[in-house]
């Protein structure tokens, strides 16, 4: 096993054990990733353009939710960029390209490619559903894997991904 796949493992049975308690079953999306303590950056973003009010709201959501690591691994100081009062309409528009307006579960998630059309109207993602292996294509070309899928809250459902979606050229799917 990589260092790489090693990392992953660890990554998903830590959410996995930290959202085990039952408590994703009483929370709003927000509180849930909150919850969970490897969203911290995500959450940040959220607050920064004021997207955390929308997200405790009724949903339903499905939020396609990157890691601390996946926003550590953009290239150095996009995060910081992107938190900056000024740049609040970008910031919120890579947050969107996260969300989904309805609650879709990894079973509905027919097999094969299908574009999906997240919050962000004018942008779609390809999501592939394949061989037990769920993949989402982006606007930047890069494939983001869904690596704990299902994670359940009052308003939605959250499917943690291992890298920062970002809107640009519609992905080939």
């Amino acid at each position: 096993m990589t260092v790489q796949n090693l990392k992953a493992v660890a990554l998903t049975s830590a959410i996995a054990l930290a959202l085990s308690s039952g408590a994703a079953n009483s929370a709003d999306i927000v509180d849930t990733a909150v919850d969970a303590g490897q969203f911290t950056t995500l959450a940040a973003a959220l607050g920064a353009a004021g997207l955390v009010d929308t997200l405790k709201g009724e949903g339903p959501f499905t939020v396609y939710a990157p890691t601390d690591a996946a926003f550590a691994a953009l290239p150095e100081g996009t995060v910081e960029t992107l938190m900056k009062p000024e740049n609040k309409d970008q910031l919120t528009n890579v947050l969107l390209y996260h969300v989904d307006d309805r609650k879709l579960t990894a079973d509905m998630i027919p097999h094969g490619s299908t574009f999906f059309k997240p919050i962000l109207a004018s942008e779609r993602i390809c999501i592939n559903n394949s061989a037990g292996s769920v993949t989402i294509a982006d606007g930047s070309g890069e494939v983001a894997t869904v690596v704990v899928a299902n994670i359940t809250a009052d308003n939605g459902v959250i499917h943690v991904v291992d890298k920062v979606l970002l809107p640009g050229t519609r992905p080939s799917c």
